[in-house]
């Protein structure tokens, strides 16, 4: 248990997720799944992305570090501040390795992600974050990481695929993300408010925004199952409905919401999970 807390606090897990749909990714477009050089650079992305708003948090504003969302780093600040600096070394170092291509594409995903936490612009009145337009959040992160996981595998493979099954791909992993975010957003309606963020829960009540996850999820399985119809994906169909009700569970379930490592653990690790399974679909066939 110690590690597993260990790799949700480091957000190793998260990263781990990343890379296990960047892979599954690889299957669903009908290629053998194998290692790449990206697949580290989106491993250390992920992990200074996840860190960058704790790190802004630490240099900014100290008296946030009482708050138990950050009791880990407040307890461990130098082995945080060792984190940010490994997963910018290891970015560093991986794109002498990645395809230009990949990088290209990975630019703006980044330059939105930097955008969200850092300000847009300031003046002596006012700072502007993107995260201030209503909403975007959830938009922004089921976008960020429907591009960087299925853009990047594809321009690594340097072959062309049909539009309409890459679309497919990003709507699909796109809804499943939204589903998952939502509880995020419930959980910090209070600290939201303070800060006058308009989310979904704020706008239209818990109730209905689960509704809305819900919804969502169940999309995403209707999307699944048109998208998949052909036999030599039905192994897929497969990966992608044990995904799908398995969260389905993890989202309406009273005992799993109350659980310590609800948020970061499990809803993060649905991601995971979703990636493993498509993977191990792959090598039952």
């Amino acid at each position: 248990m110690k590690l597993f807390n260990f790799l949700i606090n480091t957000n190793i897990y998260i990263s781990l997720a990343a890379v296990s749909l960047a892979m599954a990714t690889q299957v669903q477009l009908g290629m053998r799944p194998q290692f790449h050089p990206y697949l580290l650079l989106l491993f250390f992305a992920t992990i200074f992305d996840y860190n960058l708003h704790r790190l802004i948090t630490v240099l900014t504003n100290k008296e946030a570090l009482n708050s138990d969302k950050h009791h880990w780093v407040k307890e461990n600040l130098l082995l945080f501040y060792l984190l940010v600096a490994i997963s910018v070394a290891g970015f560093m170092w991986t794109i002498f390795y990645a395809d230009i291509k990949v990088l290209i594409t990975l630019a703006p995903i980044a330059t939105l992600t930097l955008f969200y936490s850092l300000p847009v612009f300031k003046s002596k009145k006012t700072i502007f974050r993107l995260r201030e337009i209503p909403c975007l959040k959830i938009f922004l992160i089921s976008f960020v990481w429907a591009a960087s996981t299925i853009f990047l595998p594809i321009i690594q493979s340097g072959l062309h695929f049909s539009k309409a099954h890459v679309l497919a791909m990003l709507a699909e992993r796109f809804v499943f993300v939204f589903a998952i975010t939502i509880p995020f957003d419930i959980r910090d309606m209070q600290a939201d408010k303070k800060e006058k963020l308009k989310t979904i829960p704020l706008l239209i009540g818990k109730k209905w925004a689960m509704v809305v996850a819900n919804i969502s999820l169940a999309l995403f399985m209707v999307l699944c199952l048109i998208h998949y119809q052909r036999e030599v994906f039905m192994l897929i169909n497969v990966a992608f409905a044990l995904s799908a009700v398995s969260t389905f569970f993890f989202l309406n379930s009273k005992w799993v919401q109350a659980l310590k490592i609800y948020h970061y653990g499990i809803l993060d690790g649905t991601l995971l999970l979703q990636g493993l399974l498509v993977l191990g679909c792959y090598y039952l066939h």
